[in-house]
């Protein structure tokens, strides 16, 4: 006969995150370390710790338009040839999300690499300027290069935990997105990239302005205090 608990095992089976309410520091069969190891820290952070969820947006690419034509000679009407062409420039969107109160900082940048990445750390460390930053990103190349593997030897207060690889739903950023795209690109047509930093920033600051804290988990429903009650009267 098994020896293996029946919770651990459907665990294994199914491959849950945790039985609850065992979440994360619990060396357990049948938990993902990389997993509880980001929830613990959004749920139970430690002392003087800030998480901090990071991610690159893009590439947004700014849409050419062709000169506006003039009056013709003969005066009919001008017109326009339709041109759903893109231009070479791209435009990646750098933001990081404090779950604690809701703010979020933002970076446009020419390219998704190490050297903006890391200067996009060196304003979370700017904006952030106590405590440890636990900053929860996706394991991208730029993210663990040789170079900014080097580079937090000169920022220590700075350090990495990634998610695993399928599950981009325990950075919290990926939600914000969300929020982003609805304020500052939807329906919008852009023609240089200074037009999507410009925007960008005002989303920002307009989100800021009503930003509120991120709850890990969705709340539980109110009780009905009405359910399932009957009356009989003979």
């Amino acid at each position: 006969m098994s020896t293996v608990p029946r919770c651990v095992a459907s665990c294994r089976l199914r491959g849950a995150v945790a039985s609850y309410p065992v979440l994360d520091r619990q060396p357990r069969f049948g938990l993902r370390p990389q997993r509880t190891t980001v929830i613990g820290l959004c749920t139970d952070p430690p002392p003087d710790t800030r998480v901090i969820c990071a991610d690159e947006l893009g590439p947004v690419i700014p849409r050419t338009f062709p000169p506006a034509p003039g009056w013709s000679p003969d005066g009919h009407r001008i017109k326009a040839v339709l041109d759903y062409a893109r231009g070479p420039e791209k435009t990646w969107v750098y933001g990081a999300l404090r779950p604690t109160d809701g703010q979020a900082l933002t970076m446009t940048a020419p390219s998704r690499s190490s050297t903006h990445y890391q200067a996009f750390l060196q304003r979370l460390e700017k904006a952030n300027p106590a405590g440890t930053l636990m900053v929860v990103t996706d394991n991208l190349s730029s993210h663990h290069s040789k170079s900014t593997r080097e580079w937090p030897a000169d920022h220590p207060r700075i350090q990495h935990p990634f998610i695993p690889v399928g599950a981009c739903w325990l950075n919290l950023q990926e939600g914000w997105w969300r929020l982003f795209r609805k304020a500052a690109l939807a329906g919008q047509s852009f023609a240089t990239p200074d037009e999507i930093d410009r925007a960008t920033h005002i989303a920002t600051t307009q989100l800021n302005t009503s930003a509120r804290s991120w709850v890990w988990g969705r709340p539980a429903p109110p009780t009905r205090t009405m359910r399932r009650r009957f009356e009989y009267r003979l």
